[in-house]
């Protein structure tokens, strides 16, 4: 092919080139000033998506090599973290769930046990008093939980049992 061949060129960036030339023409540039413009601007709007294969040409081999080897151990890491990921959010929603679960029991026994010692109580009568001091402790007790769920209920009862023997 020599040079200044315009064969290879597709239908459409001929169009193009014409189009152009046409216009710089238009504009009073000479004729073969308008057709170098015009082809050099075909040029420059057609190879825009390829800049990276010419940017590649130029690279050493072992640039190229350490590119593709990036290349191919960047698409197994995508794969592995994302199937760890999901691994880990179905773990934590079990946990999650379960705690939830735990806590709504632990909630509906102590009521259930509030219940019961309200029904003792009245039928006691003067010992009830010493009973409601200790349901009161406990209700302290269970408002004061921790992050880990666990309770401070030791040293509640204790205070209020010193507060009772009074």
């Amino acid at each position: 092919m020599p040079r200044g061949d315009k064969s290879s060129y597709s239908n459409r960036q001929q169009r193009k080139a014409r189009h152009i030339e046409e216009g710089y023409e238009d504009r009073g540039l000479p004729e073969d000033e308008a057709e170098r413009r015009a082809w050099a601007t075909v040029n420059k709007q057609s190879t825009r998506g390829k800049s990276k294969t010419a940017a590649s040409r130029n690279r050493s081999a072992a640039a190229k090599k350490a590119a593709r080897t990036r290349k191919r151990n960047a698409s197994k890491t995508t794969v592995r973290s994302t199937t760890r990921r999901a691994g880990v959010r179905k773990a934590a929603a079990k946990r999650s769930s379960a705690r939830k679960t735990g806590a709504r029991k632990a909630i509906a026994r102590k009521a259930v046990a509030r219940k019961a010692v309200a029904r003792k109580t009245t039928a006691r009568g003067s010992t009830g008093r010493k009973l409601t001091r200790k349901t009161t402790a406990r209700r302290a007790t269970t408002r004061r939980t921790t992050a880990r769920g666990t309770t401070t209920r030791r040293t509640t009862v204790r205070k209020a049992a010193r507060r009772s023997s009074r």
